[in-house]
């Protein structure tokens, strides 16, 4: 079974940069997009028509923000959102249930260069982490998406200047070792843990991403009993369309 998420920034903007004949070529079961910034009616019926794959979608109440939206072509049992308004008006997290697993994607929040959002960050953080672990006393789970930040420095290409920058900050990090030491696995850590320029957003500032100056802020993270299912975790940086590119988990289930 082949996952793929990714923050496609705008799926009528990545619609038009190659995403339909992307798409048809990866083939994945499952594709799990983040800040889709459309409503369902908005996405091109060339790509809610796609033969053989159901698509779930939800959008923030504010035009052209957040959003995420799955693509499956493996049976989803069920199909959630957060339940929480504050985070459904934004468009945040689809929770599906499958015959094996739950699997969520999400778009977590950014925390502003401000960091006036950095507190509505971390308490979706904190209740996104308390949904998980509630599920996964049912069956495992997989969560994926763009969380937001990047966990220690070797995640980034300049962790010195960005100490004070959020995606970065000391209270963000921390969360993320609370969150493993909680015992969710960062699997693509996990199989590459000295794995250097292993990013999957950069700035749309000129030359950044030809130089690699780059972020690894999109995951997978799974439960520890799916671990041993995993054929291999890779970030697919040759995938052009988005200033983030697509991370991809293969599974033997």
């Amino acid at each position: 079974m082949k996952l793929i998420s990714w923050n496609v920034n705008g799926i009528r903007a990545v619609y038009k940069k190659g995403f339909p004949e992307w798409f048809t070529k990866e083939l994945p079961d499952i594709l799990c997009l983040q800040e889709t910034k459309a409503s369902f009616e908005q996405i091109p019926t060339e790509l809610t028509e796609i033969p053989n794959y159901q698509i779930f979608h939800s959008s923030a109440i504010k035009k052209g923000y957040s959003g995420v939206t799955t693509f499956s072509r493996e049976k989803i049992l069920d199909t959630k959102k957060f339940e929480k308004e504050v985070y459904d008006s934004e468009g945040r997290v689809l929770v599906h249930e499958l015959k094996d697993f739950f699997l969520l994607n999400c778009y977590f929040p950014n925390g502003s260069r401000d960091h006036s959002r950095v507190p509505f960050k971390l308490k979706f953080c904190d209740d996104i982490l308390a949904k998980i672990n509630k599920l996964q006393k049912i069956k495992p789970v997989i969560i994926t998406g763009d969380f937001n930040t990047a966990h220690t420095e070797i995640d980034l290409a300049n962790p010195k200047t960005n100490i004070k920058t959020t995606g970065f900050l000391p209270i963000e990090r921390a969360w993320m070792d609370k969150f493993i030491a909680e015992g969710w696995v960062d699997i693509y850590r996990h199989l590459h843990p000295k794995k250097t320029g292993a990013y999957t957003w950069w700035s749309n500032r000129p030359t950044v991403r030809e130089r690699n100056i780059g972020w690894r802020i999109d995951y997978f993270f799974i439960s520890p009993s799916l671990v041993k299912h995993v054929k291999r975790a890779e970030i697919l940086p040759s995938v052009m369309g988005s200033d983030h590119c697509p991370v991809l988990l293969e599974l033997d289930l």
